[in-house]
């Protein structure tokens, strides 16, 4: 009962810790994580309780050969002998090998990689540029172009690092057109955070549930990139019947973005192409990655090798630009949800869950999605994701009516929807709007918490319910048959 209670303070400290800012998020999850390392988590015993277990298994069936025939007693022998070898090397894993996930580490530090290289070409602002210059330099029709092109590239690339290439191109646009940068950034956060949702790759939470649920890239792309692509094109319907009227710019403002050169922003043609072609097979690779048996590390990583072995790059100046502080991040907070299962925390909340393991499937997704959904905006949807999978496993496999597959991957796609699209309400919700806050600051337009909110509560709400729309239909064409 001690375990549990310290557990728990160790587990909520943390995350009151990560939501309140007094300390960097990284450095909180990390106190928290060495917190269940030295108290909670068992290290690695070298030959403990489960290798023990497994010989004795061996033994067992080695005692009972009487009632078996030959070739039944060595194929027993045969699978305790390989779960003995696991188990073995099981118990020579370090602490932090055996509870954090790094398929999703490994994953993120590949397509970082990539997108560093990539950034380096100047890609990106060639497609903001080209994006004005196809609008004519009409504000309304250059926020459509760059909304759509952020919620694309969200879709392959991390949503941190498609702000960060955006942005900083936006806020020239919109200075040369003489309008408000802050709508504009505001429309390309929540365009990255709903693009994002569409694959497998697009928001760190997604990462976290593939795993868990053995999601591929293509379970991804076919189950929800169709309905993201309706909910963006809803969403710029409604941006363009609320701004349409509302931003106006003199004739010559509109030639000064006419004269802007796209073609110059490409600083370097030779890793362009080396790199877009890595970038292609990469993307590839994750389309066959679950037909092949590949994990998303392995993917990601081998693209990220090949562009560093074919493009002509400072290595050292590449690994550099790799975001460590979100690495580490996630390590950490796969640790402390670890811890959490450990001491039995995360069976408490389940047994919540339980509650509702009689009522009708959808009304049990939906209460899970909306839940969800406040619960991301409230403590960023990557803290909550990692924590609340664990929590859904559980609850899947103890709730009779969700044994059938398709009521399984409707609950997960359910809440994949509402941890992505959820982060879009606050401030705190998803790390790229923190980063798009950041940089407006940095350039003199101050976004407080409560504005944020006017811009990102709307949509979460609008989303959300075309997104419930979505799972409900889904379960009556799909699940109820």
């Amino acid at each position: 009962m001690v375990t549990f209670w310290i557990g728990t303070i160790v587990f909520f400290g943390t995350y009151i810790l990560i939501a309140s800012e007094k300390v960097h998020k990284t450095v909180a999850a990390l106190l928290g994580a060495a917190l269940m390392m030295l108290i909670i988590l068992p290290g690695p015993n070298h030959g403990g309780e489960d290798h023990e277990a497994t010989q004795i298994g061996i033994e067992v069936v080695e005692n009972s050969s009487a009632l078996h025939s030959a070739a039944q007693q060595t194929a027993a022998n045969l699978a305790l002998s390989d779960d003995a070898i696991k188990a073995g090397k099981y118990d020579k894993l370090d602490t932090f090998a055996r509870y954090s996930n790094f398929d999703v580490v490994f994953t993120l530090a590949g397509m970082m990689l990539l997108v560093n290289l990539l950034s380096g070409t100047g890609l990106f602002q060639y497609v903001a540029i080209r994006c004005a210059k196809i609008a004519k330099g009409s504000p309304i029709r250059t926020m459509i172009l760059l909304v759509f092109a952020t919620a694309f590239l969200s879709a392959f690339l991390d949503n941190v690092t498609t702000i960060l290439l955006v942005a900083p191109v936006t806020l020239l646009v919109a200075n040369q057109l003489g309008v408000p940068p802050v709508p504009f950034l505001m429309a390309e956060t929540m365009a990255s955070n709903i693009g994002g949702t569409a694959t497998l790759i697009g928001d760190p939470p997604n990462l976290i549930i593939g795993s868990v649920a053995n999601l591929n890239f293509m379970a991804f792309l076919i189950n929800l990139a169709p309905f993201i692509l309706l909910v963006m094109v809803v969403y710029c319907i409604c941006l363009w019947a609320y701004y349409s009227r509302r931003m106006h710019v003199t004739v010559e403002k509109r030639a000064l973005i006419m004269e802007l050169d796209e073609n110059a922003a490409i600083t370097d043609h030779s890793n362009l192409r080396r790199g877009g072609i890595v970038m292609l097979l990469t993307i590839v690779g994750f389309l066959v990655h679950g037909a092949a048996g590949i994990q998303p590390c392995v993917v990601a990583m081998s693209g990220a090798a090949l562009a560093l072995a074919i493009c002509k790059v400072n290595i050292d100046h590449a690994l550099e630009k790799i975001e460590w502080s979100t690495l580490f991040f996630f390590m950490a907070l796969f640790i402390l949800v670890c811890g959490a299962e450990q001491c039995g925390l995360m069976a408490k909340i389940g047994s919540v869950l339980e509650l509702m393991g009689n009522w009708p499937v959808p009304v049990v997704v939906m209460v899970i999605m909306w839940g969800s959904a406040l619960a991301a905006a409230v403590m960023n949807n990557v803290s909550f994701t990692a924590a609340m999978v664990s929590v859904i496993a559980a609850f899947i496999s103890n709730t009779p009516s969700f044994r059938a597959i398709e009521c399984q991957h409707l609950l997960w796609w359910g809440l994949a929807l509402a941890v992505c699209l959820g982060g879009n309400a606050s401030l705190v919700g998803a790390a790229a709007n923190l980063v798009t806050v950041g940089i407006a600051e940095k350039n003199g337009n101050k976004v407080s918490f409560t504005q944020f909110l006017g811009y990102g509560v709307p949509v979460t709400v609008g989303s959300m319910v075309l997104a419930s729309i979505y799972i409900i239909a889904r379960y009556y064409l799909v699940c109820a048959k």
